[in-house]
């Protein structure tokens, strides 16, 4: 009985070239679901959204937009609600974190969402949230008093035991889908593409003030900018836990914070 010492096979071997297009079109196609399950369908939404408002009659400045509202009127449902949506949101997140691991080598790992250095970790999210924050609060006085910016309201809830809990896993959450996708996924994917430092982070940011567009033009530029200083922050540090510290931090002063301050018309 002969032994058998291989296999043949009767299929081409393609040219390197081709097995490099051909990646890159999966590589392209993979980027366009994510951000059609994610931040991509957000930005369509929120571009109908600023039309619609342009478009509606009173001035953009005497326009609302809530960004945490209750979702049913008795307070457990809504609690159920508000749980359960920020659960869903989070999927993207597992899904890209699925797609950027390696063998031998976490996802988690490979663009720094870790516990490996807390203390940096929340020194630098600090830093960059007092750099993002300040400024952006003085953009949207700004863009109020030139009429680009519609009134923000961080949150409508009604004062239960929950309601501070609820509001800052919705900062947790935001600070996960926004900072993963778009910069620790979305920089990752167009590096390994080879697309040049000034595309990589330009279309970043540019996706980034895209989904706040329903909030003005105001919130467009300022998210842009801090787009491009975190794209930059990662692509020199290739770490995205300071990032996620940093959105924490901003959307937890944003939205437990208006609870306090929220009436004040300095803000309006």
């Amino acid at each position: 009985m002969a032994a058998v010492t291989g296999a043949t096979t009767d299929e081409p071997v393609p040219p390197p070239g081709v097995v490099a297009r051909d990646e890159g079109r999966r590589t392209v196609a993979e980027m366009l679901i994510v951000l059609g399950l994610s931040l991509g369908a957000s930005a369509v939404y929120a571009v109908i959204d600023i039309v619609a408002k342009l478009t509606a009659g009173p001035p953009l400045a005497q326009q609302k937009a809530t960004l945490n509202a209750p979702k049913a009127a008795r307070p457990y449902l809504d609690l159920t609600y508000q749980l359960t949506g920020i659960a869903f949101t989070l999927v993207p997140v597992a899904l890209v974190l699925f797609l950027l691991s390696e063998p031998g080598r976490r996802a988690t790992r490979r663009i720094g969402l870790d516990g490996r250095r807390p203390l940096a970790d929340l020194g630098v999210g600090v830093g960059l949230a007092a750099v993002i924050g300040l400024p952006g609060l003085a953009l949207y006085v700004a863009g109020r008093r030139l009429g680009i910016t519609v009134e923000v309201v961080p949150a409508a809830f009604s004062a239960y035991w929950w309601t501070v809990p609820v509001l800052v896993l919705q900062a947790v959450k935001n600070a996960l889908v926004e900072e993963v996708v778009v910069v620790g996924y979305l920089v990752t994917r167009l590096r390994g593409l080879g697309a040049p430092t000034w595309l990589t982070l330009g279309i970043s940011a540019v996706l980034r003030g895209s989904y706040h567009l329903y909030q003005g033009f105001g919130p467009f530029v300022g998210n842009a900018v801090m787009g491009v200083v975190f794209g930059e922050w990662f692509r020199r540090r290739g770490r995205v836990m300071p990032l996620v510290v940093a959105h924490t931090l901003l959307d937890v002063v944003a939205f437990v914070g208006y609870q306090f301050v929220g009436n004040s018309s300095w803000l309006h």
